[in-house]
């Protein structure tokens, strides 16, 4: 099991052509518990809307009012699909908060970094396919040293304000899987050449979707999953916490 994450990550493959051209071959990244350590990004852009009172009481209310309403018809929906907080707040505030993030923030998992070097050494073309918003995914793709596309929750607007409701489907389960079949007929991608990696059971659609599968961090269902198909599993939350052991030994060792 491969858990630092330098090596080539290729995993079992079932089927594609070995001289596929690099330019032809994807990776497909989730973000929020793959790239970057909890809190997920929706999480902290709220923070920052509570932090800023752009969020106030009735912006919660609205939000528990729509959540009571479509929990019993919808309950996956009612949680990911929910985002009636935002409802009549500026869309500016969203370029508000990417630069409110400090300088050489967020701090992704090192290893997570090295995977992608690679995937950029190799030529291949880097995907973000994530469930969290679409402005917040194209913020985090931008403090990223390479090139990459993204694939997120888009929020519907009017007049320069969010309505609260999703301008199409929530980037999620199935739906992760369809935007990456569209993206590789987009891009002419060959997708059992391609690479995708998710640290959840809800990223197996997306995973399912491609020829060379990689678990990240996965929690025990997903890991269980992993070993028993055969593909590779990283976890890049240990790599991150030997690179600070080794760093806090190295600053004492200074001293």
């Amino acid at each position: 099991m491969d858990s630092g994450g330098k090596s080539s990550p290729d995993g079992p493959r079932r089927g594609g052509d070995p001289m596929t051209a690099p330019e032809k071959i994807g990776a497909f990244f989730d973000l929020d518990g793959t790239l970057l350590a909890p809190p997920s990004l929706e999480w902290r852009f709220i923070g920052y809307l509570l932090a800023y009172d752009e969020l106030g009481t009735q912006d919660v209310l609205r939000w528990l009012g729509h959540f009571a309403t479509s929990i019993v018809p919808d309950p996956r929906g009612a949680t990911l699909g929910n985002k009636h907080y935002l409802a009549g707040l500026r869309q500016s505030l969203a370029s508000d908060w990417e630069r409110s993030i400090p300088a050489g923030g967020p701090h992704f998992y090192p290893a997570a970094i090295e995977r992608m070097v690679w995937h950029w050494a190799q030529g291949h073309r880097i995907v973000l396919v994530s469930g969290t918003l679409d402005f917040l995914a194209q913020a985090i793709a931008r403090r990223l040293p390479g090139a990459v596309e993204t694939c997120a929750t888009q929020l519907e607007a009017s007049s320069g304000r969010w309505t609260g409701r999703l301008a199409g489907e929530h980037m999620s389960g199935e739906a992760k899987a369809r935007a990456v079949r569209s993206l590789a007929a987009r891009f002419g991608l060959s997708l059992w050449d391609s690479y995708a990696y998710g640290n959840s059971t809800s990223d197996l659609p997306m995973l399912d979707a491609v020829g060379r599968r990689v678990a990240v961090n996965p929690p025990a269902r997903l890991a269980r999953i992993a070993r028993s198909e055969g593909w590779p599993a990283c976890n890049w939350t240990e790599s991150a916490r030997a690179a600070r052991g080794s760093q806090r030994l190295t600053a004492r060792e200074a001293r």
